[in-house]
C-alpha cells in the first residue's frame, strides 16, 4: 500500500498542516486529542461504543467486530452504520430485489448498457444515442423540512444521472400528500413544491410531469420522489469504480458541512413518532446554482477524457463514495480525509463521513490526466481535491492528519451489509377488506344524480387541476420539450438533428395496491407502459421507486414481496427490463403504514418527437373511440372513494396481453397521423377523460351509451383502455388497424359544441367543468 502522507501532491508538502485545492484555500488542521484510531482500537475492545443509536441491532454491531477482527474505530462505527442503513443497503428487500435480475436485459430498441447497481440505469435508443433515468425518494426529509427535503432529493437524483456521464434532460416528480385540508398539508406541499420547483428551475431543466395523490395515509409521510433522464452518445458511458494503481482519488464540488449528518440514510431508516417532525438538523441543505456549475464541469471532463470512475455523493456523503468506488474496483483506496475542504472546521472524522452535503462528487483520475483536470475543475470554479489514491491493497484505508481512523474491506461496508428475511404473513385485515365490494354501493339512478356526480369525482382532489403546482415549475426550459403536464407522460428530444425523443411516465393508485399488491403494481407497470404509448412512444425500460410502510412489520413485507412478483410478471410480459430505482421503507407513523405505494417509472422512445400525440383534442367534428373492453369494475374507484368514502373489494382485472395490443394501436396510429389525441382512462374513468379533453382547449363533445350502460361507462376504471379522438378522413384506416389487432374499438361520439353532453341524460357547460376542476387546489393554497 502507497503511504500518500510520503508522496504529496503538488503544493502539499509532507507533513504540512494545510492542504492546497484548486481555490487555494487553506484548512486549519483541528486537534487530534482523543482521536479513536485503529491502533487504538485494537488495544481497547471493551470500550461501549453508540452502535444503537447510530441505528446498528446488536449482532449487526458484533458481525462488524468479527469482519475488523476488533471494535471498530468511531470513524468505521459511523461509516458502516449509514452503509448499512436500510436506506443504503436494502438489507430487507434485497432477497427480493434480486428477482429482478432474472428479467431479459434487452429492450424492444437494443441493448441495456447498465442496470441494477450503477448510480442509474443506461438504454440504447438507437442512433448513437443511449438515455439514462432513474427515480428515488426523498421522503422523510421533505417531511421534517419541505423545501430543502424535496430541493435536495432533486439535486441527488440529477447526480445519479450526471454520474453515468450523461448530461440531465428533464426531471419528473410523482408526490403523495395527506388529506387536501389537513392543516399539515398546508405545511408540507407547498415547501415541497417551492423546493422542486426551485431547485429544477435553478438548473434549467424542465419538469415534464409527475403526479400529485392526496389520502389521508399519506398525512404523516408524504411521499416525496424524484426522476431525472439524461442523455448520452454510447461512448460517453462512465461507471462508478475506482481502478488502477496509482490513480488518484479527487472530490470536487462544493465543501463539506454539517448539516445532513446521517441525513436520509438515517432518517428512512427508521419511522416517525406520533409527535411529528423534529431531526431537522440532519436534512440536507441544497445550491443549485453550484450543481449547475457541476453538472458543466463534469461534462467538460467527460469529453476531455480524463475520468476513469465516478461516484455521485448522495445518501451516506463520503461513506458512500470511498467503499463504493473501491469496492467496484480492482484494489483498494487509500484516503487522507483530513484533505476534505470544509465549511466547519469543528467537524469530526467520523461526522465527515457521514455528511451527505450536497453538489459534491468523486472520481478517479489517472496521474497524467491530474492537471487536465483540475484545469477544467478550475475553469469552471469548482473546488477540487486530491484526497488519495487507488493502491494494490485490498483494504480502504483512511487517515486523519497522519493517523489511521479506518482500515476495512470496502466490500464489507458497500456490499456485503446485511441481508434479512424478513417474515411474510398476508393481513389480517385483507379477506374483509376484498370482500366489501363496491357493487353493493348505491349507484345513481337519473341523469342529475350521473351529472353530480361527475362534477363531484371532477372536482376531487385526486382528479382535480394541479396547474397550481405545475406552473411553479418551468416545463419548456431548453427548448425541447414536446409534451408535459397534463399530458398523460412527458415528451423530450434528445437529438435536436433527427428529431429522436423519450416519453416518460410515473405511476401507481395505491388504492389498488391496498386492496392487492399484486394486481395494482401491476396495473402502476401497464398505466405507466398504456401513458407512453398514448404519446406515439415505444415503451423500452422500467425504473420503479417502492415506497412502503415498517419491514418489521410481516404484514409490510408480504405486500412489498408481491408487489416485486407483480412488477415482474408485468415487465416479462411487456418485455421492459427493470433497471434500477430505490426502496423506501418506514413510511409509517407508529403502527399506521402506508398504502403500499410502488411507483413505477416507464420510459420510451420515439424516433420523431413531432409526431407525439396529445391527451386532448382541439378542434371540433373528430369521432370519439374508446379502445379496450369497458367492465363493470368500480373497486378502488375514484367514484366509490369520493362518492361513498369506501376502498373495499379487489382491483380491476388486468390482461397484460390486451395492454400490449392497445399499446401497439397507439403507437401505430400515432406514427400514421391518426389520432388527434389519445387519453388513457384510469382514475375516474371515461367521465374524467371526457371532461379533462373537453376543458384542455375549450372543445365539448356529446356521447351516447346503449340504454342503462351510462353509469358503468363513465365511472367503470377497467385497465388495458384509452379514450381517442380521430378525424374523419382517418376513421376507416383507424377502426381496420384496431380490428387487426384485435382490439375493440366503440365508437361513443364526436367532439364539438360548448358542452360535455351524454345522450338525453345531461349536459354540463364546459365553463363549468373547468370551474370545477380548477378551483380546489387554488382555493386551498392561493
Amino acid at each position: 500500500m502507497s503511504d500518500l502522507s510520503m508522496t504529496p501532491e503538488p503544493g502539499h508538502e509532507a507533513g504540512a498542516r494545510e492542504h492546497h485545492t484548486d481555490s487555494n484555500q487553506i484548512i486549519a488542521a483541528p486537534k487530534t486529542d482523543g482521536l479513536d484510531t485503529v491502533t487504538k482500537a485494537e488495544a481497547s475492545p471493551d470500550v461501549e461504543q453508540p452502535w444503537a443509536e447510530l441505528g446498528l441491532k446488536e449482532d449487526e454491531y458484533a458481525r462488524i467486530r468479527e469482519i475488523l477482527g476488533r471494535r471498530p474505530t468511531s470513524a468505521e462505527l459511523a461509516m458502516y452504520s449509514v452503509m448499512w442503513s436500510e436506506h443504503c443497503s436494502y438489507k430487507s428487500s434485497k432477497v427480493h430485489l434480486r428477482r429482478f435480475g432474472d428479467l431479459p436485459s434487452e429492450t424492444p430498441r437494443g441493448k441495456q448498457l447498465a442496470g441494477i447497481g450503477e448510480n442509474a440505469g443506461v438504454i440504447d435508443i438507437g442512433q448513437g444515442w443511449a438515455v439514462t433515468f432513474k427515480v428515488e425518494s426523498h421522503n422523510h426529509p421533505s417531511y421534517i423540512e419541505p423545501y430543502q427535503g424535496a430541493a435536495t432529493g432533486v439535486g441527488g437524483i440529477v447526480r445519479d444521472i450526471m454520474a453515468m456521464g450523461a448530461r440531465p434532460i428533464a426531471v419528473m416528480d410523482p408526490l403523495r400528500f395527506g388529506a387536501l385540508d389537513h392543516p399539515d398539508t398546508a405545511r408540507v406541499l407547498p415547501g415541497v413544491v417551492a423546493g422542486i420547483g426551485g431547485y429544477g428551475n435553478c438548473l434549467g431543466l424542465p419538469n415534464i410531469g409527475g403526479e400529485v395523490v392526496f389520502d389521508d395515509c399519506y398525512q404523516g409521510n408524504p411521499l416525496v420522489n424524484a426522476l431525472c433522464v439524461g442523455k448520452l452518445p454510447h461512448e460517453d458511458l462512465h461507471l462508478a469504480k475506482a481502478a488502477g494503481k496509482g490513480n488518484k482519488v479527487i472530490l470536487f464540488g462544493a465543501k463539506t458541512g454539517g448539516d445532513g449528518i446521517g441525513g436520509v440514510s438515517v432518517l428512512a431508516s427508521e419511522t416517525f413518532d406520533a409527535e411529528g417532525p423534529a431531526k431537522r438538523p440532519a436534512v440536507q441543505v441544497g445550491d443549485p446554482f453550484a450543481e449547475k456549475v457541476l453538472i458543466e464541469c463534469c461534462l467538460d471532463l467527460y469529453a476531455a477524457g480524463v475520468v476513469e470512475g465516478i461516484q455521485d455523493l448522495g445518501g451516506a456523503g463520503l461513506s458512500c463514495a470511498t467503499s463504493e468506488l473501491a469496492s467496484a474496483g480492482d484494489g483498494g483506496m487509500r484516503i487522507e480525509l483530513d484533505r476534505v475542504p470544509l465549511r466547519d472546521s469543528s467537524l469530526r472524522a467520523e461526522e465527515i463521513l457521514m455528511s451527505e452535503s450536497q453538489e459534491r462528487m468523486m472520481a478517479v483520475v489517472e496521474p497524467e490526466k491530474l492537471d487536465e483536470f483540475m484545469a477544467i475543475a478550475n475553469k469552471w470554479d469548482v473546488e477540487a481535491t486530491v484526497l488519495g489514491e487507488v493502491t494494490d491493497g485490498e483494504h480502504l484505508v483512511i487517515t486523519w492528519h497522519g493517523e489511521v481512523v479506518v482500515d476495512v474491506p470496502p466490500r464489507s461496508v458497500a456490499h456485503d451489509g446485511p441481508v434479512y428475511e424478513r417474515p411474510l404473513a398476508r393481513p389480517d385485515y385483507l379477506d374483509a377488506l376484498q370482500s366489501d365490494s363496491a357493487s353493493l354501493l348505491t349507484r345513481p339512478s337519473s341523469g342529475h344524480e350521473l351529472r353530480e356526480q361527475l362534477l363531484a369525482v371532477l372536482g376531487s382532489p385526486n382528479i382535480a387541476d394541479k396547474s397550481w403546482i405545475t406552473d411553479q415549475y418551468d416545463r419548456y426550459v431548453m427548448g425541447n420539450t414536446a409534451l408535459a403536464m397534463p399530458d398523460d407522460a412527458g415528451v423530450v428530444r434528445v437529438d435536436e438533428a433527427t428529431g429522436l425523443g423519450v416519453a416518460v411516465s410515473t405511476d401507481c393508485n395505491g388504492r389498488f395496491t391496498k386492496l392487492d399488491p399484486f394486481i395494482g403494481s401491476q396495473h402502476a407497470v401497464a398505466e405507466a407502459y398504456r401513458n407512453v404509448a398514448a404519446t406515439g412512444a415505444t415503451p423500452l425500460a422500467v425504473s420503479d421507486c417502492l415506497n412502503f410502510g415498517s419491514p418489521e412489520d410481516a404484514g409490510v413485507m408480504w405486500q412489498f414481496s408481491q408487489a416485486v412478483d407483480g412488477i415482474i410478471e408485468a415487465c416479462r410480459s411487456f418485455g421492459t427490463p427493470v433497471t434500477g430505482g430505490n426502496v423506501s421503507f418506514y413510511n409509517q407513523t407508529g403502527d399506521v403504514a402506508i398504502h403500499p405505494t410502488p411507483v413505477v417509472a416507464v420510459l420510451g422512445v420515439m424516433d420523431d418527437v413531432s409526431k407525439r400525440t396529445p391527451s386532448a383534442w382541439k378542434d371540433a367534428g373528430l369521432a370519439l373511440y374508446v379502445l379496450g373492453e369497458t367492465r363493470d369494475e368500480l373497486n378502488g374507484s375514484e367514484w366509490a372513494g369520493v362518492v361513498h368514502g369506501h376502498l373495499g373489494g379487489t382491483p380491476p382485472q388486468i390482461h397484460l396481453d390486451n395492454e400490449k395490443a392497445l399499446a401497439t394501436v397507439l403507437i401505430d396510429g400515432a406514427r400514421d397521423g391518426l389520432f388527434a389525441s389519445a387519453h388513457d382512462l384510469s382514475s375516474g374513468g371515461l367521465a374524467v377523460a371526457l371532461a379533462e379533453g373537453a376543458v384542455r382547449h375549450g372543445v365539448g363533445a356529446s356521447v351516447e351509451f346503449e340504454q342503462g350502460n351510462a353509469f358503468v361507462s363513465l365511472f367503470s376504471e377497467s385497465a388495458g383502455r384509452a379514450l381517442v379522438a380521430v378525424a374523419p378522413e382517418h376513421v376507416e384506416a383507424f377502426e381496420a388497424m384496431a380490428g387487426g389487432h384485435g382490439v375493440p374499438a366503440t365508437k361513443i361520439g364526436e367532439t364539438g359544441g360548448g358542452a360535455l353532453a351524454v345522450g338525453d341524460l345531461f349536459s354540463v357547460p364546459v365553463a363549468e367543468l373547468a370551474e370545477t376542476h380548477q378551483a380546489p387546489l387554488r382555493k386551498v393554497f392561493s
